[in-house]
Parts: structure tokens; C-alpha cells; sequence
């Protein structure tokens, strides 16, 4: 494995030109970098702000066996030891810093063990991820009372309510207001209420735009004193529903494996597990040059 076959561009439309295809062949699997790279065609550079993302693919005679993106941390799709150690070397190298790398649960090991070999960061788990994809679609029984409703403008302080709780449950750094909405992970996405039948929301689930076949359901809440009622398993199905009838062939969407009670949900619904995701993050060390 040569550092010369990655090739890296800040050119989102000449990365997505050459690594498309790519991505959309295992579109479960591939569900992070197809809706960043989606995102940074439609918003450019207001998506994810400065330094410019960076975008890396590995190709060899042609072909694209891999690829990341350098957007604050480095997001991997799936490499051997090898490809790992090489692009660990090769981005030192070129004088990248790295606050975190996520990716499946190997190859984000054995990039996190080359990128501490060759720049001295010592890496720590900062997170595990469980991805799951829809088989067959199974709604729970008994539905709870009420009815689902997509999410208006109307909505907008309530959606907003609800993601500033979600984002503080799972430990998310970000500030959801009006003057902060269009630049959130969060804006880009559809939402969905499950509401009491006085009309109360009392549940949401988001869902991304359908890129490659491929929708991601996220995020899904429920507030904690509402909870073990049947609301998040209600809205995920109809999020679901609306996503396959739509024409995604693959519905996906993340779950903490250290949470039995929302894994055990998903897979009632028809969820099954496909690959265990791992974050590590980086102490800040500056690469060595050269």
C-alpha cells in the first residue's frame, strides 16, 4: 500500500464525481459519508464551517476502495491494518491534527493504534455504536393512542425543545436556537411528532433526505417521564414506513449498544444489526512532519 493512492481534494463535486459510486454500493454501511457528502454539495461551505473539509479516497487502477472525510474528525469507511497505518502516516505527514477518528469498530482501532504510533496522541473510546438496518417492518402492538404528524414550521420552538433534551441525554456539545438552527446537524433532516389524540407531541424521529437508496432514521426521543409507553417504537415505525414508501432500499439508523431498552425496541420493529461503530478521541498532539 503506497500514501500515493490517496487522493485527497477539498473539491466536494470532484469527490463526488470519482468516490460516488463507491459509496452508493453498500449504502447501509456507507450511511455517514454519503449524507455528509450530500450535505456539502447542497450547502458548501456553510455546512460545516472552517477549516474546508477534507475528502480522501483510495484508489488504485481506477477503482475506489475507501474513502474519509476531514470534517473536525476524521470519519472512515472500512480499511484494512494496513490501509489504516498508511493513511495514519500519510496524514501525519501532511501536518493534519486529529481530534477524533470514527468508524467501524476495526478499523477505527487500527487507525487509532497507527495514528498513536506515529504522532505519540493517545487514543481513548469515547463512544461504541451499534448500526442496524430494516428488514421487515413489524409495528408493535398495541399502537399507543394517537397518531403521528410530520413536524411544520409551526413546530419549530417544540422540535427545538425536544433536540435541545435529546442533545444533553446523549452528551452532544451543540446550541439549538433560531439564531443556531441552520448550521445544527439537525436542520437538514424531517421530522416527525407521535402526538396524544389531544393533539400534545409527545415523541419524535427524524429522518435524513432518501441519497443512494439510503435513509438514516435520526435521531428518535422521547422525554424521559414519557418513556415506556410505546411513543418512540410508534414514530420510528411511521418514519420507516414513510421512508420505504418513498423507495429507500435501505433504512438504517444508529443505536448505544449500552442501552438494552431502544436496542431491543428496533429490533421488535424489524431492525437488525449490521456492524458495531467505535469513536476514539486523540489528546492534542501536534504530527510530526516529514
Amino acid at each position: 500500500m503506497r500514501a500515493d493512492d490517496w487522493h485527497l481534494t477539498e473539491d466536494v463535486d470532484d469527490f463526488h464525481a470519482r468516490a460516488g459510486e463507491f459509496l452508493r454500493s453498500r449504502p447501509a454501511l456507507h450511511t455517514t459519508p454519503l449524507t455528509t457528502v450530500e450535505r456539502l454539495r447542497t450547502r458548501r461551505a456553510e455546512a460545516f464551517g472552517t477549516p474546508a473539509p477534507v475528502l480522501g479516497r483510495l484508489e488504485r487502477a481506477g477503482d475506489v476502495h475507501a474513502t474519509f472525510c476531514l470534517i473536525r474528525g476524521l470519519s472512515l469507511t472500512h480499511l484494512t491494518p494496513e490501509q489504516a497505518g498508511t493513511l495514519a502516516n500519510h496524514l501525519a505527514a501532511l501536518g493534519h491534527s486529529l481530534p477524533f477518528v470514527s468508524a467501524d469498530h476495526g478499523t477505527a482501532s487500527a487507525f487509532a493504534e497507527a495514528w498513536q504510533r506515529r504522532t505519540g496522541a493517545t487514543p481513548a473510546l469515547r463512544s461504541r455504536i451499534r448500526l442496524y438496518r430494516l428488514g421487515t417492518l413489524t409495528p408493535p402492538t398495541p399502537v399507543p393512542a394517537g397518531q403521528s404528524r410530520l413536524v411544520g414550521d409551526q413546530d419549530r420552538e417544540q422540535l427545538m425543545l425536544f433536540l435541545r433534551e435529546f442533545t444533553t441525554d446523549v452528551r452532544e456539545d451543540v446550541t439549538i436556537d433560531t439564531a443556531s438552527w441552520a448550521g445544527t446537524r439537525f436542520a437538514d433532516k424531517h421530522f416527525t411528532f407521535w402526538e396524544t389524540p389531544d393533539g400534545t407531541p409527545v415523541s419524535m424521529a427524524g429522518a435524513t433526505s432518501m441519497v443512494g437508496g439510503m435513509v438514516r432514521v435520526d435521531p428518535v426521543y422521547t422525554p424521559a417521564h414519557l418513556r415506556g409507553r410505546g411513543y418512540a417504537g410508534a414514530v420510528t415505525v411511521e418514519v420507516s414506513r414513510a421512508a420505504l414508501t418513498a423507495g429507500a432500499t435501505d433504512v438504517v439508523l444508529y443505536a448505544d449498544p449500552a442501552n438494552p431498552t431502544s436496542n431491543a425496541l428496533y429490533q421488535r420493529i424489524g431492525y437488525l444489526p449490521i456492524a458495531e461503530w467505535a469513536v476514539y478521541d486523540f489528546a492534542s498532539t501536534e504530527p510530526e512532519a516529514g
